[in-house]
């Protein structure tokens, strides 16, 4: 009967053909994925919103992550540098004597769909009653100080703007009209080290207690957003690791390589972590990728190869010498290990679109920690540039304007 059935058919074939189409749309219907958030070869994508409906099959994913810079000198930057009531020393470029600012005209644009602009009330209010944590290192507090930059034009002018900090690792900004916190932890090395202090963390030799999470995690377990980052200290070629506790006379240091190994066990540290503490129902996290940089011999352990750049690169194949790609396998396999496990963590994989910008790091226009002169400056540039953080307004509030699109469509 089947078969007569088909021979039938077959002396239609428009009607095999309509019948064929049916069947396809009516599979991909029935495994289309819902979810918002998609992860496909480590990489976040974001699905468009439109007129407010969620997962709306007819709006594609939208990759934040691969786009150009465009120079935009009438929207950016998105604040002024002088306005900046956060603004930190280490970050503040033209206040030390940078001339080019055209820096802070360039906007991220993704190639297939746009970033939503930055909107401070909308984040605030999003944020009312609720804990924004930051951890990690100098890149994460560059991000911080960004996001306080962003955040100011659209606090109330009767504001108290002061950070303060408790303790040696945790600074925090209370808004009293929206009752939100804005953190920075301080854990360089995610786990508990002998550079924890915020102010004295200029320690050699660094040493890294490499199963020991709890002490910082209890400041962090109450956040309702956690945004980490921890790379660019795991980059020297030896480290001491710890088994025991800081000044007990049974303690075991021991001076070790495997880079890759070290940085791994301190993520699963991590991440059993997250699992055992995180609440699931409250608290989003995210993880930043490494904050590129070029390799090299200067103070900060980059190259000096952002003195004097001005203009992003727009090779769109760059890749910055110090993005170790093995270190951010092993964050990016932590992260699905964790996501096996029930529990989501957003990695933010911004390293592809800042190493494009190499015109936008301090080089020689920031303070340093100990006296530098300016005839030093002048006459050994490239002993002194720092083409690891980066001027603000600058790079990090691109870095925000995703993590605000990310916060605020939840």
């Amino acid at each position: 009967m089947a078969l007569k059935t088909w021979k039938n058919m077959l002396k239609f074939p428009h009607l095999v053909t309509l019948i064929l189409l049916a069947l396809l749309v009516a599979l991909l219907h029935l495994t289309r994925n819902n979810d918002n958030l998609v992860l496909v070869q480590h990489q976040v994508f974001l699905k468009r919103e439109q007129n407010g409906t969620r997962n709306d099959s007819k709006i594609p994913e939208c990759n934040f992550f691969s786009g150009k810079w465009v120079y935009d000198n009438i929207s950016y930057p998105l604040y002024k540098e002088r306005n900046c009531s956060f603004m930190e020393n280490d970050f503040a470029c033209e206040r030390h004597g940078r001339k080019d600012l055209k820096y802070q005209n360039w906007r991220w644009q993704p190639h297939h769909c746009d970033l939503p602009r930055f909107n401070g009330t909308a984040l605030l209010e999003k944020l009312r009653g609720k804990k924004l944590v930051f951890v990690g290192d100098s890149l994460i507090r560059n991000q911080w100080r960004s996001m306080l930059c962003l955040i100011e034009p659209y606090l109330t002018p009767s504001t108290n703007k002061t950070v303060v900090l408790n303790g040696t690792s945790f600074y925090s900004f209370h808004s009293i009209e929206y009752n939100a916190t804005i953190g920075l932890y301080w854990a360089p090395m995610l786990v508990e080290s002998n550079c924890d202090d915020v102010i004295i963390h200029r320690v050699r030799p660094r040493v890294i207690r490499i199963k020991s999470i709890a002490e910082h995690g209890r400041h962090w377990n109450d956040a309702d957003i956690l945004v980490f980052d921890s790379y660019a200290w795991w980059m020297d070629r030896t480290m001491t690791v710890l088994w025991g506790s800081f000044g007990s006379p049974d303690a075991i240091y021991k001076r070790v390589e495997m880079k890759l190994r070290r940085y791994e066990i301190v993520l699963n540290t991590w991440s059993d972590w997250l699992e055992m503490h995180l609440n699931r129902t409250k608290t989003k996290v995210f993880f930043m990728s490494a904050s590129p940089f070029p390799s090299g011999h200067t103070m900060w352990g980059t190259s000096s190869s952002c003195l004097k750049k001005t203009d992003p690169i727009f090779n769109e194949t760059y890749w910055a010498s110090g993005a170790n790609r093995n270190m951010m396998r092993i964050v990016e396999s932590t992260i699905e290990k964790l996501a096996q496990r029930g529990l989501k963590v957003e990695y933010l994989n911004i390293t592809q679109l800042s190493g494009y910008r190499e015109d936008a790091h301090p080089a020689i226009y920031r303070t340093y920690w100990h006296t530098v002169t300016k005839q030093q400056l002048q006459e050994y540039p490239a002993v002194f540039a720092d083409c690891m953080h980066w001027c603000l307004p600058g790079v990090p509030d691109i870095w925000n304007q995703i993590l605000y699109a990310y916060v605020t469509r939840y």
